[in-house]
């Protein structure tokens, strides 16, 4: 991260704290509806729609929400790491794009379009959270903690509204739940992430790592013992070796044995204990 200046994680931070924006837009819009307006059972877009005096508002605050997501994750990059670093920016532009075009295209406009990039931002919000979570888990578990809860509630919400599985929410309620967790989760992230930058928790031995320490472990216990093994059979066989070349008790040796053949004339017979006599 050398060459990186502070001030672009500050704007970086600073566009995904905005992204807070839509709670506030999408509230001043539903004040001005006069006809009646349920959270849990009206779509967010419907504030989007013709039938909402400032859909003009709504639409603009879909299309900044796009541009805040998209802003943020460029100056933050670097702050990124790992696999999930390299991921999550793909999803967040995807999440950006969905958003975008949600604004640019309003629910009574172009019914598929406005639906996919809605379907394009739900999912993608939710998978750009759990790879964010994974990005900067080496920097705070907390917040990596965090941001894959966040994830996971998303993908899970998203599911159900799609499959139309709404009885305990209500569909607006369950598709609220499944596009605020990424505003929820990149401003948490902006908030704290520039903080976090020179921190990065150490990381310990990955499972195939230890595997591979275990065994050259084993290894070397192996040839310590086969070393042990072999300087204890060579010193039974020094030992061995020296008592082979030792003289027996009461055995004759050297020119006793060859050349002082006179001590047995001077053996006595009939005195069998009787000191030899020497000539």
């Amino acid at each position: 991260m050398a060459g990186v200046s502070a001030s672009r994680y500050r704007w970086g931070a600073a566009a995904w704290l905005l992204t807070l924006q839509f709670f506030v837009v999408e509230t001043v819009v539903q004040l001005q509806l006069e006809l009646p307006y349920s959270r849990a059972d009206d779509l967010v877009s419907t504030l989007g729609s013709g039938l909402s005096p400032a859909a003009w508002l709504m639409n603009a605050s879909f299309v900044l929400q796009g541009v805040l997501i998209g802003a943020g994750t460029l100056l933050l990059r670097p702050l990124l790491l790992g696999a999930g670093g390299r991921i999550a920016p793909a999803f967040l532009a995807a999440a950006a794009v969905g958003v975008a075009v949600v604004g640019l295209v309003p629910q009574d406009g172009q019914a598929a379009v406005h639906e996919a990039g809605a379907g394009l931002y739900l999912v993608g919000g939710a998978l750009a959270l759990l790879a964010l979570a994974y990005a900067v888990r080496p920097r705070s578990e907390a917040l990596g903690t965090a941001l894959a809860v966040l994830g996971l509630l998303g993908a899970a919400a998203t599911v159900f509204f799609v499959a139309g599985v709404v009885a305990l929410l209500g569909e607006g309620g369950t598709e609220r739940v499944a596009a605020y967790v990424l505003p929820v989760g990149l401003a948490l992230t902006g908030a704290l992430l520039p903080r976090l930058r020179e921190r990065r928790r150490p990381q310990g031995p990955g499972r195939r790592d230890r595997r591979a320490q275990e065994r050259a472990a084993a290894a070397e216990r192996a040839r310590e013992r086969d070393a042990a093994l072999e300087a204890a059979a060579g010193r039974d066989a020094d030992v061995e070796a020296a008592a082979g070349r030792r003289p027996a008790p009461g055995t004759a040796t050297g020119s006793t044995a060859t050349g002082d053949t006179a001590d047995e004339d001077d053996f006595d017979p009939e005195d069998p204990w009787a000191q030899p006599r020497r000539r």
